[in-house]
Parts: structure tokens; C-alpha cells; sequence
């Protein structure tokens, strides 16, 4: 299949496109009052007819202007050149084909246009709030009808929207977006950062993060786009802040699969992934933070954390694993496969395909793979101290960066406390947790206490009788301290022997963010 081009940035007709969106109400919020709760369901899941049903009424005459760009755009249905002229004034049909968005058959109005890109907007929450821009990529299978070329730029998928969430916003002075594909963790960290650099292998990707950082009113002084393979481009470089959603799909080197660019880094097995989190603090200021989201082989025989584990350790880096999901060689080889475009009703493509993948992993003795969050940090000062390497397969309440980077806060304060100053500190419950207790019908006494955390995490810790009484005296008004000597004296126990007993629970509580520092 031949590679249609990239779009072009002009500044004055990218303006032009941004006012006339702007005018257009084209915004997720609006789209999706256009279509409907059934019709942008079915879109979510990849069927477009409910859509193209509840646009239709635009496309003779233009309508909405909403609504056109979006039969354009989004579903890949040509519209007349009146419908779009209409929903794009300023910028209008020709320039917009100048641009490389559209292709039009001809001048006249009831001449066809058809989009050339997918332009559809975004909107998502992160640490630093909530954010609206459009992103540009190429159009995916529910435009084209067909299978996606290997050299696809993706648009916003669950995994951009994922590493956007888990990302720590705190201001930073230079952040590095490692393979940015159409640019998504670019915009992101634009909000919070004084210059952002986004490097890609894809030439074609980078043209497609340009005008999406153009269209968002980014120019090169505020986001610079590089050319080249993994850390190749900043090898000279540090940054405060590094993210990646790198190619780390485990992929059968072999000529009869094919190798998408947005998934595969042309390496075996895991490797891209060893490299870059070994790699990465190379480029690492001091106290600079890297996040990535990775794929891991899990290897007969060992513990999931086990290889990850190893990589951490070689990193030199702060480490702070979450495992999201995990799946067995079958399983990873059908989401992969169908990712690409290929479904079992091409048994041929399938099987052949299919075998690659079991033939590959067995070739490793793979298990399982885990998919996760990876966050390192170089420490500003001294070795790392952080070793955290936990599964967390439930839900989490989005977006997890504030949770991860108030997580980072509390280990460097946490470890930085001796018993005697943790014993000086006044402590309190963090507002999302609440109690639970259990007891026998006639029972004094619970036989369960359990702490639940309704945010982040929503971690549960069972506590024992002193840690449940400590932890419902944390009010801010006793030290860590008098609260121990307190219990002591209830339970008539030494206080010494309440400390060994409590504090380290209590260190573990503040980590996780139960309990905090007043």
C-alpha cells in the first residue's frame, strides 16, 4: 500500500483551521452530544454506522459544522465541498488541501472531499486539570476499511491516555517526550513545562506531531521535534522530566509479520524496553523523573518482578513498578494481531501469524507478559533508595500522577525520619480513608480492622489492635509519639514495645498516602 503524505504546517492556515474548529464547537463534549449516548458508544468500540446515522442530516447541505467534521474526519465518508467550505470558512476547502488534510475531486459544490487525516478532538484530565486541544494522525481502520500500514501514526489511544494520566505534573523546566508519535505527551507536558523536546524514529510522526503542537498554538520554541532511535537524538542532553509510550509490543522477527512502527522497535523480545530503562538516566537531571509505560517477559519459572526487578537494579535509578495486566502467550498474540487489523476471519493471515507469536515467546520459555508503569528518578543527591515493584490489576481512580508524584514526596520524607523525629511528628488520616470492622454477633472486640483508600491506589491494610487505635487518634493534635505512649498505658504494655509494633506499619501508611505528615 502506498504512504499517503503527511500534513504540511503553514502557520497562517493552521491559524485560520484553529478559529474555524474553534467556531465549530468541535470539541469531544460537543461531538458527543451531536451523536448520542448509543451512537458515540458504538464508536468507542470501533462501529461507525449508529455515528454516520445520527450525522447524516449534515451531509447534503453542511448542518452543524460539528457534524461534518466529523462524517470527514472521523468516520472517512466523503462530504460535498459546499458542506465543508461551510464548516471551514476561514481556512476553506483548498487550503485545506494544501495542508494535506483533504483531497477534494473538484471545485464545484457538490463535488466530493474526503479526508486525507484523522483531525478529531481530545480532551482529558491529568495532574495539572483538565485539557482540550485536536490531534492529528492518519486514519485508522474504521475510516479506511482496511488493514493499518506499518508505517501508521496512531491517534489517542487507551495507552496515550494511560501514560498522559500516570504522568507527575509539577512544573518543570525541560521534558523530553521519547517517540511522540502525533505529539499527544507533548501537548500534555506543555502546561507544565518551560521547553519540551519530542523525538521520534518516524519521520512521517514527527510531521504529524508537528501540526497537531502547531494547531494547539505550539510553536518550535515551546516543543522541538528530533529525528532518530531512542535516546540517539539527546545524547547530550538532561532533562527534569522524561516520558515515553515507546514501540514496546513483543513482536516475531520474522518477514511474514509485520513490524508497525508505532509498536515495534525492530528489537527481540523485550529488549527496547531493557535499554531504555537501564538507559534512560543518562539523560536524567538530578531528581529527574522517567515514565514510560513497558511490556515484560515473565520467563518459566520466575516471579513477574523478577526481570523488571533485574533492569531497576541496573538502572542505578529510583524504581517504582506498577504491573497493570498480565497475559498468557495466547493471549498477547491475539491482541496484537487484531491490533494490526488482522481478525481470525482471515484464517491464512491468522494462523500463520498467530504460530509466529507462540513460536517466538516459547523460543524465550515466556510465560506471561506484563504490561505497567514504570517510574524512575535519578536522586538528587547519594544512591537510590526507592525499590517499589507492586501488581495492582484493579481499578484506579485517574488521573494517578498527583498519586505517584505524592508518593515519591512521602518515601523521601518517610526515609529521611528517624523513630525519635517520626515520634515528634503529628500525624493525620488522609481524607479518603475510611475504617471497616468486623466482629463475631456479641463481640466487644473486631476481629478485622480494615483501612480503605478511596483514591490512587484504593489500597486496603489490614490493622491490628494498636495500629486501628493509632490510626483513629492521627487528628493532628498528639505526636506520633504520645500517641504511643497513650496506647501503652490503654494496653498496659511498654510504650518501647508499642513503637516496634506500630511505627514501621505507620512508615508503610505513609507511604501509600493513608496517613500524613501535618
Amino acid at each position: 500500500m502506498s504512504t499517503p503524505p503527511a500534513p504540511v504546517v503553514v502557520p497562517e492556515l493552521v491559524a485560520a483551521l484553529r478559529a474555524d474548529l474553534t467556531a465549530a464547537a468541535y470539541t469531544v463534549e460537543h461531538v458527543e452530544d451531536l451523536l448520542g449516548p448509543v451512537a458515540a458508544g458504538a464508536l468507542d468500540r470501533g462501529e461507525a454506522l449508529p455515528a454516520l446515522r445520527a450525522t447524516e442530516p449534515a451531509a447534503p447541505t453542511g448542518g452543524d459544522p460539528a457534524a461534518v467534521l466529523t462524517r470527514c474526519f472521523v468516520l472517512g465518508v466523503p462530504v460535498p465541498v459546499r458542506a465543508l467550505a461551510a464548516a471551514l470558512p476561514g481556512v476553506g476547502v483548498e487550503a485545506a488541501a494544501l495542508l494535506g488534510l483533504v483531497d477534494a475531486a473538484g471545485r464545484g459544490p457538490d463535488d466530493e472531499v474526503r479526508a486525507r487525516v484523522d483531525l478529531r478532538p481530545y480532551a482529558a484530565s491529568d495532574g495539572a486539570g483538565e485539557a482540550a486541544w485536536w490531534v492529528v494522525s492518519d486514519l485508522g481502520e474504521l475510516a479506511t476499511g482496511g488493514a493499518l500500514r506499518t508505517d501508521h501514526v496512531l491517534g489517542v489511544g487507551g495507552a496515550s491516555v494511560t501514560l498522559a494520566q500516570a504522568t507527575v505534573r509539577d512544573p518543570r523546566r525541560r521534558v523530553l517526550d521519547l517517540g511522540t508519535g502525533c505529539g499527544v505527551q507533548a501537548l500534555h507536558a506543555s502546561r507544565h513545562a518551560e521547553h519540551v523536546v519530542a523525538t521520534d524514529l518516524s519521520t512521517r510522526a514527527l510531521a504529524f506531531a508537528a501540526f497537531t503542537t502547531a494547531l494547539a498554538g505550539l510553536g518550535p520554541d515551546r516543543v522541538e521535534l528530533r529525528a532518530g532511535s531512542m535516546l540517539e537524538p539527546v545524547t547530550d542532553d538532561t532533562f527534569d522530566l522524561v516520558v515515553s509510550n515507546p514501540p514496546f509490543v513483543i513482536t516475531p522477527r520474522r518477514a511474514d509479520v509485520p513490524a508497525y512502527d508505532y509498536r515495534d522497535g525492530g528489537r527481540a523480545g523485550d529488549d527496547l524496553v531493557r535499554d531504555l530503562v537501564t538507559g534512560v538516566g543518562a539523560v536524567l537531571a538530578p531528581g529527574g523523573v522517567a515514565q514510560m509505560l513497558a511490556n515484560w517477559e515473565i520467563r518459566d519459572g520466575e516471579e513477574w518482578h523478577e526481570r523488571i526487578g533485574a533492569w531497576v537494579d541496573a538502572s542505578g535509578l529510583d524504581a517504582w513498578v506498577v504491573q497493570r495486566d498480565e497475559q498468557d502467550p495466547a493471549q498477547y498474540a491475539e491482541t496484537w494481531i487484531r491490533d494490526g487489523g488482522t481478525t481470525p476471519a482471515d484464517r491464512a493471515a491468522w494462523t500463520a501469524r498467530y504460530g509466529a507469536w507462540l513460536d517466538d515467546l516459547a523460543s524465550r520459555d515466556v510465560a506471561s507478559v506484563g504490561f505497567g508503569i514504570v517510574t524512575l528518578r535519578r536522586p538528587a543527591t547519594g544512591r537510590p533508595t526507592l525499590r517499589r515493584l507492586e501488581s495492582q490489576t484493579g481499578s484506579l481512580r485517574q488521573p494517578l500522577g498527583p498519586v505517584l508524584a505524592a508518593g515519591l514526596a512521602a518515601h523521601d520524607a518517610v526515609t529521611a525520619l528517624s523513630d525519635d523525629d517520626l515520634a515528634a511528628r503529628h500525624l493525620t488520616v488522609a481524607p479518603d480513608v475510611t475504617e471497616e470492622r468486623y466482629l463475631e454477633p456479641g463481640a466487644v472486640d473486631p476481629r478485622v480492622v480494615l483501612l480503605r483508600q478511596g483514591g490512587g491506589f484504593g489500597r486496603t491494610v489490614q490493622a491490628g489492635t494498636a495500629l486501628a487505635a493509632f490510626v483513629g487518634a492521627c487528628d493532628g493534635e498528639l505526636t506520633a509519639g504520645q500517641i504511643v505512649g497513650a496506647l501503652g498505658a490503654l494496653l498496659d504494655v511498654p510504650a518501647a514495645d508499642v513503637a516496634a509494633d506500630v511505627l514501621p506499619s505507620v512508615r508503610g501508611l505513609l507511604a501509600d498516602g493513608l496517613l500524613t505528615l501535618a
